[in-house]
């Protein structure tokens, strides 16, 4: 009988000790999900600024039109891979297609601030001036917004992978999640857009 009861302490301690795992796993999951809803509150907002910034230089740069377009259609790509990795933050897949599309935003982006950088006009224009400067801002959000995703990832696949979460992650299906990162190759896509006037 006192076997018995030592048993079914072992075995509730263990059982115990299995759900705490499994409950360490899955906040940790929904750490980097939420990390990855900011990512997405921010780069919303870079977007609803865009169409200011581009409608704001029409006026000054009708002969432009060509980088004018390319930054609507950087945008609307951007969104695309936005909406591909909302639906799975975390899919390695889904990260560098994000990654890829908002690299070819920034690029776009920084053609149209060279190209602004002609216009004294237009750098002077108090509309031109206030969207850079929420752009910039939002810029920043994104990067530490980023920061904190990839530092929430990295904590859910270190947690995922040690022993012995990892007996408990593998056998529950706890997917490795991807970061967000920009390819070593694209040094130019690694800084913000130049919006200074």
């Amino acid at each position: 009988m006192f076997s018995f009861i030592i048993l079914l302490v072992v075995v509730a301690l263990l059982g115990f000790w299995l759900v705490g795992i499994y409950n360490g796993l899955v906040t940790a999951r929904n750490a980097y999900k939420n990390a990855f809803a900011q990512i997405d509150v921010q780069l919303q907002r870079r977007f609803d600024l865009i169409p200011n910034l581009v409608e704001t230089a029409k006026a000054y740069l009708s002969h432009e039109r060509e980088t004018l377009e390319a930054v609507v259609n950087a945008r609307n790509a951007a969104q695309s891979g936005l909406s591909a990795a909302k639906a799975s933050p975390g899919d390695p897949a889904a990260m560098a297609e994000l990654a890829q599309t908002q690299g070819a935003l920034n690029g776009a982006l920084s053609r149209l601030m060279v190209v602004v950088e002609a216009y004294p006009d237009l750098k002077a224009n108090q509309n031109m001036m206030q969207l850079t400067e929420e752009l910039t801002s939002t810029e920043n959000k994104v990067a530490f917004s980023r920061q904190a995703y990839n530092d929430s990832v990295m904590a859910y696949n270190n947690k995922r992978e040690v022993f012995p979460s990892s007996l408990v992650a593998n056998n529950f299906n706890f997917a490795p999640a991807a970061l967000l990162d920009i390819p070593e190759d694209r040094a130019e896509v690694r800084e913000a857009p130049k919006v200074q006037f």
